[in-house]
């Protein structure tokens, strides 16, 4: 029996907007029923309703007469997902069609068959008509419809970055490069780039001082050199600054706060392989199989303990050298890679992480030796997770004193509270890093 690709984003979408699922958990359960190129078609559909989704439910409330309901609520989905590949896929618009009326029947209720046909002819034919007009008239929908974010997060943006924010909304609506990370255990960026390059995959641009390397377009990671013997990981170019910024030296004793899935954890011990001890703790431990997976992976040894790093009942008593404390955030700085964040996470989500976040840190301050550093990194662009929490930090704390960022290839403000990137600079995700010296 054909699966249905159509059906699958369907539900997929269904189940990030109306039962509040994460994307990544959602979107493997479907891929699986897949092979070959239909996992990644499917991805592109759930991703792309995903990323302009108040655009494509403004473009079907005008084709009916009610919205669809409870048990049809998928059906609404279905609709996305036909509208998406007309006015953003280069699939035929008669495939595009074809494909999803006949996703009706796999999601077993044909008597929607003849609704579906009807809304897609009808937006085919509003599509012809708007692309006569020399001046699409957008300029007068809403925000939340011409930006394709709900209107809090719009606000806030407004807020932070006053000139920058369109920009900001319309890089959260960019599709990612995929970054790799060579590991300097096994090749230097220079060796394993022409690795690359011996097998023809292409590289879009190279983060310089480091071994970041970003492709031209992303790739199964079986496709990698060496990836299954270590070689490389993947890992945003923004994401792989932690382990340059914390700078570890040998015989350091070293924590990776909220460590799971890895990444930075593994980044560090290739940075620096003779320090004295790893230790990561994250409190999902689901997600520490992940963390267990890349050090296997990557041949590297650490300690991962299960447990809330707003309490000390995991620590042994040993203080740290340096802490890296990658605190739970908004994910606001990562929106273009994860687009169902700007629809699961609400606005009174954010006064709730910023006071876990002033837990966490203090909590954590209290094991750092003194003359030690702690590197407080987020995947957020929201000043109030960010330099606001930093600067309320400092205040609080006598003892902590900020470090100046530097990057060997950008300006930086020697006034700024830590390094704020945003989305789409230099082609990485948007992050946020401070560094605090823990004074004698």
């Amino acid at each position: 029996m054909t699966i249905n690709i159509r059906a699958l984003a369907a539900k997929c979408c269904y189940a990030v907007i109306d039962q509040g699922r994460s994307l990544s958990d959602e979107l493997p359960k479907q891929q699986d029923k897949l092979i070959g190129k239909d996992k990644g078609l499917l991805q592109e559909i759930c991703y792309g309703v995903l990323r302009y989704l108040p655009e494509l439910e403004n473009d079907v409330r005008h084709l009916m007469q009610k919205p669809l309901k409870g048990k049809q609520r998928v059906f609404h989905f279905l609709l996305l997902v036909g509208v998406y590949q007309i006015r953003y896929m280069r699939i035929p618009d008669h495939a595009a069609v074809s494909e999803t009326v006949s996703a009706t029947s796999t999601l077993k209720n044909r008597h929607m068959k003849a609704l579906v046909n009807a809304v897609l002819r009808g937006f085919l034919r509003t599509l012809e008509a708007e692309n006569k007009q020399e001046n699409k008239a957008d300029k007068n929908l809403p925000d939340p419809i011409k930006f394709n974010h709900p209107g809090w997060f719009i606000k806030k943006v407004q807020q932070g970055y006053p000139e920058q924010w369109q920009d900001i909304l319309t890089a959260n609506q960019k599709k990612p490069p995929m970054w790799l990370r060579a590991n300097q255990q096994h090749h230097t960026s220079e060796q394993y780039q022409a690795l690359l390059v011996e097998a023809e995959i292409d590289i879009a641009n190279i983060e310089p001082n480091s071994q970041a390397i970003a492709l031209a377009k992303p790739l199964d990671v079986a496709k990698l050199p060496g990836f299954d013997e270590g070689w490389v990981s993947v890992q945003d170019g923004a994401a792989q600054q932690a382990a340059r910024l914390l700078d570890c030296q040998p015989n350091d004793v070293v924590l990776d706060c909220c460590a799971a899935p890895g990444g930075k954890t593994c980044h560090i011990i290739e940075q620096t392989p003779d320090i004295a001890s790893m230790t990561a703790i994250d409190i999902e431990e689901d997600r520490l199989t992940r963390v267990h997976e890349n050090l296997n992976r990557l041949k590297l040894t650490a300690e991962v303990i299960a447990a809330d790093a707003a309490t000390k009942e995991w620590w042994s008593g040993e203080k740290f050298d340096r802490i890296l404390l990658d605190a739970p955030c908004s994910g606001t700085g990562v929106i273009r890679r994860h687009p169902d964040i700007k629809w699961l996470r609400k606005a009174d989500d954010i006064d709730k992480l910023v006071v876990l976040q002033q837990q966490i840190l203090t909590n954590i301050w209290s094991l750092l030796k003194p003359g030690g550093t702690l590197l407080y990194a987020t995947c957020s662009i929201l000043p109030e997770e960010n330099s606001e929490q930093i600067s309320r930090f400092i205040e609080q704390n006598q003892d902590a004193q900020l470090i100046a960022i530097t990057r060997d290839n950008a300006d930086t403000d020697e006034n700024a509270i830590g390094w704020q990137l945003l989305p789409d600079a230099e082609n990485m995700d948007g992050f946020y890093y401070a560094k605090l010296l823990k004074l004698k």
